[in-house]
């Protein structure tokens, strides 16, 4: 990564040892072969030691992650889709140890279809929009320098009592439809997203929910918050019975301090989205949704934000299509479309009417269900 002002950074150790997680299944399923090919000899130059775990079924790497021992690596390098770091990074918060273990630098390689945090990296480094082998060479060269820095992490906990950690984007509607109804068509690569969407848009549906923010920057008219919410701190269970402030053991996971529980209304600072019938609901806090979708173009890898866009009903199809295509570029924003809101913020509710439809987190489906993060 190039330096940014305000940033910290770290540097990989010389030499330095990396365990790769390999998922030969994601994308077209080249990711073995590409590895071999394009990363091996530049880490070798690099003096970057690999030792590669190539997982054989789902949550194999949620496993490894959760009871490996780590002291053995410097780095943990993902070759995959988005969908295995997103095992990595839940296994290593299931971990007693977790908050040592989430100091040890990641990487992400692109080996799947979608490689919306290759993308949003290679855009943070100030890197020209590239897909495929050479964003792969991007992101093993990003590697082989060793720069490390933060990445915000957004914590999403659900009405059945799931606490999840997501580093991508949580979606209902529409986007999430496109990305699990497209799963079928994962060898065709990126191109699997523009006949998913086709479809979609097709049967285009409604969804009807309350969606509820903390905005990152008070809204016009709206008083100031006194602070955090006033009122109990949950552990991200939905029930209502709360520990004691102050009574977290040691290694317990972080509190949700700016929530309180789902079964409480928002806090008053809170904004209430008078429309309860979407189409579409995106909270992203990369600037990539895929390697050709530049969703979040003011998003940064550590801004505290999460970028939350909706796109309410009664937009037409033919509208819907252009915000996508014009998305390529980054450039949905200024087409003004009456029916797409975008707005920054800390925290955010989304309570569906019904469990319909699809919930996905960082690209993996959910129940439908109420959900806040």
């Amino acid at each position: 990564l190039s330096p940014s002002p305000g940033d910290s950074y770290g540097v990989l150790p010389r030499p330095c040892r990396a365990l790769v997680l390999l998922n030969p299944q994601s994308g077209s399923g080249r990711a073995l072969e590409d590895f071999q090919a394009v990363v091996q000899p530049m880490l070798a130059e690099a003096d970057i030691a690999t030792t590669v775990f190539i997982t054989e079924r789902p949550h194999h790497a949620h496993e490894k992650m959760r009871d490996e021992d780590l002291s053995q690596w410097d780095t943990l390098v993902v070759m995959a889709g988005d969908g295995l770091l997103y095992e990595v990074v839940n296994g290593l918060m299931e971990r007693p140890d977790w908050e040592d273990a989430m100091k040890k630098p990641l990487c992400i390689l692109p080996g799947g279809s979608g490689n919306a945090l290759a993308a949003s990296i290679n855009y943070y480094a100030g890197n020209d929009h590239v897909a495929k082998k050479k964003l792969l060479t991007n992101c093993a060269f990003i590697l082989c320098k060793g720069l490390h820095t933060q990445m915000d992490l957004v914590s999403l906990s659900t009405a059945s009592g799931k606490r999840l950690f997501s580093f991508l984007g949580f979606g209902w509607g529409f986007i999430s439809d496109v990305d699990i109804d497209s799963e079928k068509y994962r060898r065709l690569g990126n191109a699997r997203f523009t006949l998913g969407t086709l479809q979609c848009l097709a049967k285009l549906r409604v969804y009807q929910g309350r969606l509820s923010y903390l905005p990152a920057v008070p809204e016009q008219g709206t008083p100031p918050a006194s602070g955090d919410p006033q009122a109990p701190i949950t552990n991200g269970q939905a029930g209502c019975i709360l520990p004691p402030v102050g009574t977290e053991t040691p290694g317990a996971l972080p509190a949700d301090s700016l929530l309180v529980p789902l079964c409480q209304p928002v806090p008053a600072h809170w904004t209430v989205v008078p429309e309860e019938d979407f189409v579409s609901v995106y909270a992203i806090y990369q600037s990539h949704l895929g390697t050709n979708l530049l969703m979040a173009p003011a998003a940064r890898l550590h801004d505290g934000c999460i970028h939350l866009f909706y796109v309410k009903a009664g937009i037409s199809r033919v509208m819907l299509l252009k915000l996508f295509l014009s998305m390529a570029r980054g450039t949905h924003l200024d087409l003004n479309c009456p029916h797409l809101c975008y707005v920054p913020v800390r925290a955010f509710r989304l309570e569906p009417q019904s469990a319909t439809g699809i919930m996905t987190v960082d690209g993996e489906a959910l129940a439908c269900e109420p959900v806040q993060g």
